[in-house]
């Protein structure tokens, strides 16, 4: 999709398989069972941690990169 011009960012919780298949921008996730999520947090803090991964994932898109990027 990149080379198309759509810009997309590989949330994933295994960063080394991103890099294998050659995806540019890569967002580290929570877990393999729960990548967006974390069941043990209340409703509150498992919103604000997904807002806050979503947030990263769209200044991901922003950011251009030359070759492959692992956003922290």
């Amino acid at each position: 999709m990149e080379r198309v011009g759509l810009p997309v960012v590989h949330m994933c919780t295994v960063t080394p398989i991103s890099l294998t298949v050659g995806a540019n921008r890569i967002l580290p996730t929570i877990a393999i069972p729960h990548p967006l999520g974390n069941p043990a947090l209340s409703h509150e803090e498992e919103y604000e941690l997904r807002y806050k991964l979503v947030d990263k994932a769209l200044k991901a898109l922003e950011t251009d990169v030359e070759g492959q990027k692992i956003f922290e």
